[in-house]
């Protein structure tokens, strides 16, 4: 299985959960990691050469911090102008049929503030919905996605143990993430 991970971390090299993330994916083979901030500094996303990218690859990952309850802005952007009518939805555009897609993000705050009754009153799989959404017009198969809680405050023990379930979730074969 090809997969490609699309890092969506405004500052990478900063941030100790998405790199360690990023790190971690480097030593697996089969696994194409593109750091979306890195390659379009001006915003100006190759439509054409994402969707190439696409086309090649089994799963797509979307991995980011959990900003505002959402993506960072460069993936929406992303989202826009990528996910074309008539490439990826509409007539014709069915190119992402079949196709799986993970969110994997990191948020500050704990699991069980991201509840009903939480500090941020929904799940994380509840404020997904928008990028499932996308994922579902386009015919793709949006999986569980893979959250990292307490990001900010783990600790580099707790971010190296996380980076390797990471891997391994988003390597593991469809039938064991569809439950």
């Amino acid at each position: 299985m090809n997969i490609m991970v699309i890092a969506a971390h405004p500052s990478l090299k900063q941030s100790r959960a998405n790199r360690a993330f990023t790190q971690e994916l480097a030593r697996h083979a089969g696994v194409y990691v593109r750091d979306l901030y890195q390659m379009y500094p001006d915003w100006r996303i190759d439509a054409e050469k994402e969707q190439q990218l696409l086309l090649v690859h089994d799963r797509i990952v979307f991995q980011f911090p959990f900003y505002w309850y959402s993506c960072p802005p460069l993936l929406k952007k992303w989202f826009d102008d990528v996910f074309t009518y008539g490439w990826a939805f509409g007539s014709g555009g069915d190119h992402l049929k079949g196709k799986s897609f993970i969110v994997a993000t990191t948020a500050g705050g704990s699991e069980n503030g991201y509840r009903a009754g939480g500090d941020n009153w929904f799940t994380v799989d509840e404020l997904l919905r928008p990028i499932q959404s996308t994922i579902t017009r386009c015919n793709g198969i949006f999986l569980p996605a893979f959250v990292t809680y307490n990001a900010d405050r783990g600790t580099d023990a707790y971010l190296s143990q996380e980076a390797r379930r990471y891997a391994a979730y988003i390597q593991s074969e469809l039938e064991v993430l569809v439950h």
